[in-house]
């Protein structure tokens, strides 16, 4: 062993160099060995001094490797005739070893022959961790189909491999084959798997630039899988490359055609809204938030986006917590998907000590106690256990009003981290139990725009989630629910104010429930892949889903129709009056029409 180098990616370097000379010559002497104890390691037949031994020009090389082998599972090689003893070396070399060290120079296997044989199947070389370092050496001639099965097969042999082998060998392979090869999203998983063998300075130094790269591709296969996998490298951004280099380039999620990549993108925000400045999070997230809890066809991405906004209250500024989370859970507790209803109360529940007892009694509570004669039994029990929590608030403070400073501490205080742990653990079910299935729950993907390519029309990439064939029917809705916000809401609002949050915004799904019927193809196909929970077997049978719809196209008609009507008189009654206040026409003029 001592006459082989390595270094620290395992590569064998040149050594053993003792019976080396110079070209020139050396005075015509024979070569001379300079350590005097690499007599033990020759072959018996250079003892022949009559030179009269057949042997191959390997046959003295293969000898040598032989006792390397005997040294790397037995120690240092006291003498020749140690070697006669096979000691610790594996049963599955020990042929193929004393075919090696065999006296007869002439069978000893060439290095080709000798390779073959241990890699036959059950041989002591076949395995992972030699196919992987043959690959890693032809690379750069492997065909593009050839690059992607090894990368997708090489996650699962990391964990088996020496970690030096993986951070100075596979690591730069894999960062040359993203940077200069079209290995895609399949570097990612193993790229992140070698990267906890790395120190933070090494992380920053040599994955953070590529994952900067990565998240402004346009390769959606790519983009999911950063998102999917951004827990294990979030903590190696700092608060700069997030905001200008990584935002940016993940809210374009946020209006992807793909419900996939929405809902990974909304769930990202878990970990990203720490590390945003203050327009990033109060100003620019919002707004987005505010379109897909509104405008979003999918139900559990609706759900999500409710989620999330509970799970990042606490980071919000002051200003915005008061503006913002009061209308967008009442709003939740609106929407027709059941999921998102419960997720609009635990949503209450969860940022309670951000409102003001006010805000408690006059905007939350009301809302709730709508909640209690909600068609799900769901939503129901959350919203009696919310209730009697909101209600014990109040009447602590009733009790005892000195408590009144200290039970409102943080709704006018800035935005603190710490509390966000608190509220992580809140509705966990609807990040990972409906999101789990979102995917399969979706089996209409909204049209792409032109020139846009639509990932439901192509192969499916690994990691992306596959749509399931199985629809699940939507929670009904009744005609009653659609009435009760028509008349809650006067005027019809731009198709950009949405993008607010402000309270009139958040109060009514009318605007929603127009384009949702105008989609009417999309609710009575996807929809039902898009929303969970099954029908009531009291009252809502399968038969009954074509009747709802169709009552709800005809009262929704009806409603427009009577707005329409009511909105003309309006018209007419304001002419008249103007026509009035001018008094009767003066001599002299004329009418014009």
């Amino acid at each position: 062993m001592a006459a082989v180098f390595v270094d620290r990616a395992g590569e064998w370097k040149l050594g053993g160099l003792d019976y080396m000379y110079s070209a020139q010559g050396n005075g015509g002497a024979p070569p001379h060995k300079g350590i005097p104890e690499l007599e033990q390691y020759d072959p018996p037949e250079l003892a022949d001094s009559s030179g009269r031994a057949v042997r191959e020009k390997w046959s003295a090389d293969m000898w040598r490797l032989g006792c390397l082998i005997w040294e790397v599972f037995n120690g240092p090689l006291p003498r020749a005739t140690a070697l006669r003893n096979p000691g610790k070396i594996p049963k599955s070399l020990v042929p193929h070893y004393c075919e090696l060290v065999g006296a007869n120079p002439k069978v000893r296997p060439n290095p080709a022959r000798f390779l073959q044989n241990c890699r036959a199947p059950g041989g002591f070389m076949n395995n992972r961790f030699v196919e992987t370092n043959l690959f890693l050496e032809e690379i750069q001639i492997k065909e593009p189909a050839e690059k992607q099965k090894f990368f997708q097969e090489l996650s699962k042999s990391l964990d088996s491999f020496p970690e030096d082998f993986c951070r100075h060998k596979v690591l730069p392979q894999l960062l040359t084959a993203f940077e200069f090869g079209s290995a895609g999203a399949v570097v990612l998983t193993p790229l992140f798997k070698v990267g906890k063998f790395l120190s933070a300075e090494e992380y920053q130094q040599k994955i953070i630039p590529v994952v900067v790269k990565m998240f402004s591709s346009t390769d959606r296969a790519m983009r999911i899988r950063l998102l999917q996998q951004m827990e294990q490298f979030i903590q190696y951004l700092d608060e700069p490359t997030v905001n200008t280099q990584i935002f940016p380039h993940v809210v374009h999620g946020f209006l992807d055609t793909n419900p996939a990549i929405r809902e990974q993108t909304v769930k990202s925000m878990l970990l990203l809204a720490p590390k945003l400045n203050e327009t990033n999070l109060n100003v620019e997230l919002m707004k987005h938030f505010a379109r897909l809890q509104a405008k979003d066809e999918q139900g559990p991405i609706r759900c999500n986006t409710t989620v999330c906004l509970g799970k990042i209250g606490s980071y919000l500024s002051a200003s915005t917590r008061h503006r913002v989370l009061t209308s967008a859970f009442s709003r939740a507790t609106k929407d027709p998907f059941a999921p998102s209803r419960v997720a609009g109360v635990l949503g209450f529940a969860a940022t309670h000590n951000l409102y003001s007892m006010n805000d408690c009694a006059h905007k939350i509570l009301p809302v709730l106690c709508g909640l209690t004669v909600d068609p799900e039994k769901s939503v129901r029990d959350q919203a009696f256990k919310a209730i009697r929590s909101f209600l014990s608030k109040l009447e602590s403070v009733s009790e005892d009003p000195t408590q009144l400073a200290e039970v409102e501490k943080d709704v006018h205080a800035a935005s603190s981290p710490g509390m966000g742990g608190a509220a992580a653990s809140w509705a966990g079910w609807a990040v990972t139990g409906v999101s789990s299935f979102t995917s399969k729950l979706i089996r209409t993907h909204p049209t792409a725009a032109p020139g846009e390519p639509n990932i439901s029309q192509r192969p499916t990439p690994e990691g992306l989630p596959a749509p399931a064939p199985t629809p699940v029917p939507p929670t009904p809705v009744t005609p009653g629910h659609w009435e009760a916000q028509e008349e809650d809401k006067d005027t019809a609002e731009d198709s950009s104010a949405t993008d607010r949050w402000d309270d009139e915004d958040w109060g009514s799904l009318e605007q929603e429930a127009e384009s949702v019927l105008a989609r009417q193809d999309n609710w009575s196909t996807g929809s039902q892949a898009s929303r969970v929970g099954q029908p009531r077997p009291d009252s809502w049978g399968d038969d009954n889903w074509d009747g709802l719809e169709t009552e709800s196209r005809q009262v929704k008609a009806e409603l427009a129709r009577k707005k329409r009507e009511e909105r003309r008189r309006e018209m007419e009654a304001k002419r008249a009056e103007k026509k009035a206040a001018k008094g009767p026409m003066k001599l002299g003029t004329r009418k014009l029409d």
